[in-house]
């Protein structure tokens, strides 16, 4: 036996009233419930469908809309029309704000303010100045006077605030304390004495008076009507609750199994009375004639288009090749044209410059051996190619 087996969850025992009112609930809620639930499935289904086939394609195309009527034209707008016209008069404003304020700051602003700092603080210095070398000790003077003023007047007036002292204290104070240590103390307490038994008095006969008239009446209501009453209709509808639970499910069961007959129903007829008449039409009638159009036309036309595709190629070959044999000719006959007029120019411009300046010296070949005669070379006496005569 297993030891990790939970223990099974007591079961309260129930009366034969329980039991007699939960068949009769649940036949006539099961009767009830059937076809609510067999309508609320075809609903569901025809929900599903236009769900599926009407509301989401024609939102897609609604969203789809909206985008385009909406949200493209601004967006081309900001982007193509706002963002640029923006950057440009952003690109304006600094030219035409922020540099004239940062030229004024730097040029005109700041130095006024270093002069104004400069003068602030001549003016402060001078201001310390006159408050520690004039008015502070014109101050303190005035400081020591009072204060011997004030020790006169202090020196003269003590006798009389003494005297003042003890006749209030004799007067008023020792009175009023002689006067509340033994009349308002003793009279206050009697007098809370008094009202805290009249409230307690007062307070028992309220509550005995409100225990008996309504708690008493109350409880005996809740304990011998409503709760009783309240725990009867709790089992009925506790049982109404269940029986609607087992009806909707085993509705749900029973609508399961019906619309899987209709929908075998709806497939064999569907099958039987369209698919395969049409398969029968496609088969016996279509397939032979469209082979028959196949063998027939479509193969002879494709043969004669690959035909004529295949001339049509080869004359555009032909063509192509005779073409560039053509700009090949034409263009060596423009290279030989090209180079005997450029020989015919080079020709003339040499006639040309003979006729005008006569012909060229030639350069004399020099000798490039060291001189016999022994001595040191000079000026005059280079040997080199370019300062020989």
């Amino acid at each position: 036996m297993d030891s990790h087996k939970p223990p099974p969850s007591p079961r309260n025992p129930e009366g034969c009233l329980v039991v007699a009112i939960r068949i009769p609930v649940r036949i006539v809620v099961l009767v009830l419930v059937v076809p609510v639930r067999m309508v609320w499935d075809a609903l569901v289904v025809v929900a599903r469908l236009l769900t599926d086939i009407v509301l989401r394609p024609v939102g897609r195309a609604l969203l789809w809309l909206g985008r385009a009527v909406f949200v493209w034209p601004w967006v081309g707008l900001w982007r193509f029309v706002l963002a640029p016209v923006g950057r440009g008069l952003g690109r304006l404003g600094y030219v035409l704000v922020v540099v004239p304020l940062r030229w004024l700051y730097a040029a005109v602003l700041t130095p006024v303010g270093r002069a104004l700092v400069l003068v602030g603080r001549g003016v402060g210095a001078g201001l310390a100045w006159l408050y520690a070398r004039v008015l502070t000790p014109v101050g303190r003077g005035v400081v020591l006077l009072l204060k011997g003023v004030g020790a006169l007047l202090a020196a003269g007036g003590a006798g009389v605030s003494a005297a003042v002292a003890w006749l209030v204290r004799h007067l008023l104070v020792v009175p009023a304390r002689w006067l509340y240590d033994w009349v308002l103390e003793p009279v206050g307490r009697a007098l809370a004495w008094c009202v805290s038994a009249v409230a307690t008095v007062v307070g028992v006969v309220v509550y005995w008076t409100v225990r008996v008239l309504f708690v008493l009446p109350a409880l005996a209501l809740w304990r011998w009507v409503l709760a009783p009453l309240g725990r009867a209709v709790a089992v009925v509808a506790r049982e109404v609750g269940d029986a609607l639970g087992h009806a909707w499910r085993i509705a749900g069961r029973i609508s399961l199994v019906v619309g899987r007959a209709l929908g075998t129903l709806f497939r064999w007829t569907f099958r039987w009375f369209f698919a395969e008449p049409a398969r029968w039409v496609y088969q016996a009638v279509l397939t032979p004639v469209g082979h028959a159009l196949r063998d027939f036309v479509l193969r002879p036309a494709a043969e004669a288009a690959r035909g004529v595709g295949r001339v049509v190629r080869q004359a555009l070959a032909s063509g192509r090749d005779a073409v560039w044999q053509t700009l090949a000719s034409g263009r060596d006959t423009v290279r030989q044209t090209l180079s005997s007029a450029r020989d015919t120019v080079r020709q003339a411009r040499a006639d040309v410059r003979r006729m005008l300046l006569g012909e060229s010296r030639q350069p004399a070949e020099a000798d490039r051996r060291e001189l016999p005669r022994p001595g040191t070379r000079t000026l005059g006496s280079s040997t080199t190619a370019l300062t020989k005569d």
